[in-house]
């Protein structure tokens, strides 16, 4: 089997019907392919709504499995899971709110089967308006912290929105990027200990570290809802996540004297654009002094906590026979 779809789900029942039904409208006439989803104990249901859409879907949904889980994990082991569960030759990872257009697959297949030592190639990702976001960068340390700090890192650090020729590139975001298993499981897969945030960063790092390219694709365009940016009721612990996960991929690859000088370089950032925002119509200063003060310290309950909070009260449902917690 050539190509393997592989889909993380956490409570996008909607979004993931909508990913599905883009898998199916743009899957290659000419490849050999399935469809894997995870489903990360979802309590909207997602997992009913999978096996709702698999028996009406026809051949889409007899190429269909599904791993539902029963309590919540990081996005690096579900993501693993699926990676170790694929036949495919190509490992497609997509989050649950991407939205794949036509051609992309192509795209991003074309750009792996061309280059043998490339290991991975992510697609454009576009804003609902169909506006292009950044999705490919170089890959961390002080000197892109300076750029940060210094705000010229759209110019010297993001390295999508180029151009449209395939180029390699650091990293490039995982919510639509195609994967060669074998260097995959050459690198034993995306490592757990970043439940979410920088697990795509130190999957690429690593891969480069062991002689694979990384490719960002403009050709391979998707839609990208994000409706985890959106959410501010867990905007708290998700900007924990963000900055505890950074931190923790610059004290593994750089050591712990880089992470603290990127630490206070990307504090000075966010504290120049809470300055800033206080001054700009449109603008939340205090979401960018949250985003400098986790930073500096990123310390305190973040989603790990909030995964983990969530499976002991499953756990205490399921013993009293009760419903999945909210």
């Amino acid at each position: 089997m050539e190509l393997s779809y592989c889909v993380v789900n956490t409570n996008g029942r909607d979004l993931l019907v909508r990913c599905l039904d883009a898998i199916r409208a743009t899957a290659p006439a000419r490849a050999e392919w399935e469809i894997l989803v995870l489903d990360n104990a979802s309590n909207d249901g997602s997992a009913d709504a999978v096996r709702a859409w698999a028996s009406g879907a026809g051949d889409a949904g007899e190429r269909l499995r599904l791993f539902a889980r029963d309590r919540r994990a990081g996005k690096a082991e579900n993501d693993s899971l699926l990676l170790r569960e694929a036949r495919g030759e190509f490992c497609l990872l997509l989050n649950e709110d991407a939205e794949l257009l036509p051609g992309a697959v192509e795209a991003l297949l074309d750009a792996l089967r061309a280059d043998p030592r490339a290991a991975a190639a992510g697609a454009q990702l576009l804003e609902p308006d169909g506006k292009p976001s950044a999705c490919a960068w170089r890959l961390p340390g002080v000197g892109t912290a300076l750029a940060q700090a210094l705000f010229v890192h759209r110019r010297f650090v993001t390295q999508s929105g180029k151009g449209p020729e395939t180029r390699a590139v650091g990293w490039v975001q995982s919510s639509a990027m195609l994967v060669r298993r074998r260097a995959a499981r050459e690198v034993e897969f995306l490592d757990p200990a970043f439940f979410v945030y920088s697990d795509e960063t130190d999957f690429c790092k690593r891969l480069g570290d062991a002689g694979w390219r990384i490719l960002h694709v403009p050709a391979a365009r998707a839609i990208h809802h994000e409706q985890l940016t959106y959410d501010r009721r867990s905007g708290t612990r998700r900007v924990v996540e963000f900055h505890r996960n950074r931190d923790l991929y610059m004290r593994k690859h750089h050591g712990p004297l880089a992470a603290w000088v990127v630490r206070v370089l990307v504090a000075w950032s966010y504290a120049a654009r809470a300055a800033a925002a206080l001054l700009l119509r449109g603008h939340d200063p205090g979401w960018y002094w949250l985003h400098a003060r986790k930073a500096l310290r990123p310390v305190g309950p973040g989603v790990r906590e909030a995964a983990e909070e969530y499976n002991r009260r499953l756990a205490e449902a399921q013993a009293a026979g009760g419903q999945s917690p909210a």
